[in-house]
């Protein structure tokens, strides 16, 4: 019986192929953009883990001033000395590495090229904190971070800019000059690409501290102590511990204000995963509204079919057919344009998302989730509104359908 029904729902939708497929077109709209809603957003939140976690692992950075973001500044805020990453280390358990960290603006030249790019100075621990690896060469040895040495390190973009080929250990051993003097190349940074904010981690040039500091800025500054804390580690103690240090020796009393700031990109991290996943959320509700017209589309397009078809199922009422053969029949109808709607949807929201992800160069998450939730709810949409015009069918008066013209 529920065969002969299928077969027969089928048979009236193939009589109109195109109403039909113009009637799903709703269903197949609705579904398709919740899946590219869905799979693109699920792709934003990785990406933007991956981002944050690429610049170090249980990172904390601590910058002079109060205000945090763009525009920040120190404000006045006095920078930090060598000895306060020390302090760090030595007195504040749970911390795995500390990296005073110094940087300015500078033209690069070599081989008659020149770059414009970030020069950083820091010691070897920096490496630990921001998760860097080498591609070749090695890192700096204590005598030349103890006697700020010439020698430097290149991120892959200014090994690309100046030295050209292909990437791998070109530019080693070469002579860089950085303003007024020249450093020999003695290693090259593995690529990470661009940050969340679309800039490129790979355009610098890294130096012992010491180096920058005597050869290019003339200054002891540091902008940043890049503290990496150990897996495990209580974070809020740890950032409770480092603020205490921190307010002690900047000599500030009880009641003055912190005049640096500690920002964890842990939290960075999932502060902004909850937002990409509410975004997520909120436009795939926003999609959701086309499976609704999807639906109401169904039901006009079954209310006409129903009206065209009166004296068939007045014959269908006459020779034994009953009030619930003809709900079933309207209601399977109604069902199987839902379900097929459905299936095109998946497959144009699969498509559409991973087209976008490619040229977009963002990673493509397919939830397995997210195509049974876009399924389910194009059957649900297909019952609700394929229920009033299967029921309208099956109340009518088998004499009166039978005279209808």
């Amino acid at each position: 019986m529920l065969l002969n029904t299928l077969l027969l729902a089928l048979r009236s939708i193939r009589r109109n192929l195109l109403r039909s497929f113009l009637t799903i077109l709703g269903i197949v709209i609705g579904v398709s953009a919740v899946i590219t809603m869905v799979t693109l957003g699920r792709g934003a939140t990785q990406a933007v883990q991956r981002q944050i976690s690429s610049l170090g692992s249980n990172l904390l950075m601590v910058r002079p001033g109060q205000r945090l973001g763009p525009g920040g500044g120190s404000g006045g805020a006095p920078s930090f000395k060598e000895a306060d990453a020390d302090a760090v280390l030595s007195q504040i358990g749970g911390v795995a590495a500390v990296a005073p960290e110094a940087r300015t603006g500078a033209t690069v030249v070599a081989n008659n090229r020149n770059w414009a790019t970030t020069v950083i100075g820091s010691s070897n621990a920096w490496f630990t904190t921001g998760n860097w690896k080498l591609s070749s060469g090695r890192t700096f040895e204590d005598d030349e971070q103890r006697a700020g040495a010439a020698v430097c390190i290149i991120g892959e973009t200014v090994r690309r800019e100046i030295f050209g080929g292909p990437v791998g250990s070109a530019g080693l051993g070469e002579q860089l000059r950085i303003k007024q003097f020249s450093c020999a190349v003695i290693g090259v940074l593995a690529s990470k690409g661009q940050t969340g904010m679309g800039g490129d981690q790979d355009d610098m040039v890294l130096v012992p501290l010491r180096t920058l500091q005597r050869r290019v800025t003339g200054h002891q500054r540091i902008n940043t102590l890049l503290v990496s804390m150990q897996d495990g580690s209580d974070a809020t103690r740890l950032k409770a511990g480092l603020r205490q240090l921190l307010r002690e020796r900047r000599k500030l009393a009880e009641g003055d204000d912190d005049n640096f700031n500690i920002l964890d990109t842990q939290q960075i991290a999932e502060t902004l995963s909850g937002t990409t996943q509410v975004m997520t959320t909120l436009l795939g509700a926003v999609a959701a509204v086309s499976l609704l017209v999807g639906g109401i589309g169904i039901m006009n397009i079954m209310l006409v079919s129903v009206t065209e078809r009166t004296r068939e199922i007045g014959i269908r009422q006459s020779v034994g057919a009953t009030p619930g053969d003809i709900r079933s029949q309207f209601l399977t109808e109604a069902l199987v344009l839902s379900l097929v709607g459905g299936f095109l949807g998946a497959m144009v929201g699969l498509g559409g998302g991973w087209a976008f992800g490619a040229a977009s160069g963002m990673r493509t998450v397919i939830l397995p989730g997210s195509i049974l939730l876009a399924f389910g709810s194009a059957l649900c949409v297909g019952a609700f509104f394929g229920y009033y015009p299967a029921d309208k069918a099956s109340r009518l008066d088998p004499i009166e359908a039978l005279r209808y013209e």
